[in-house]
């Protein structure tokens, strides 16, 4: 499938990485880019992943560490909408 990642998620995945990298650049550096893997992981099979319309509907999520990548499939794309970390309150954010 076609993947599109929203601003957001960018912006989210940039935060992430400083985050880490104010204590170990090296992770986050890996760290980003095991993140960048799940979500190629995500459109080759996003189905496979569980519902999650009590954040939003149609959402979805697939979990790296303490991660959520929140996304969307719409035909045949999958829409990458949020990485957000799980301890926040999700359904306020997505």
């Amino acid at each position: 499938m076609k993947l599109e990642i929203r601003s957001a998620a960018r912006c989210d995945l940039a935060e992430i990485s400083a985050y880490i990298a104010r204590d170990n650049p090296l992770r986050a550096s890996s760290f980003a880019r095991d993140l960048s893997d799940k979500i190629r992981m995500v459109a080759d099979r996003p189905l496979s992943f569980p519902a999650r319309d009590e954040w939003q509907t149609g959402a979805r999520s697939a979990v790296h560490g303490k991660y959520h990548i929140v996304f969307r499939v719409e035909e045949k794309r999958v829409i990458v909408l949020r990485i957000l970390h799980a301890a926040r309150n999700l359904p306020d954010i997505v």
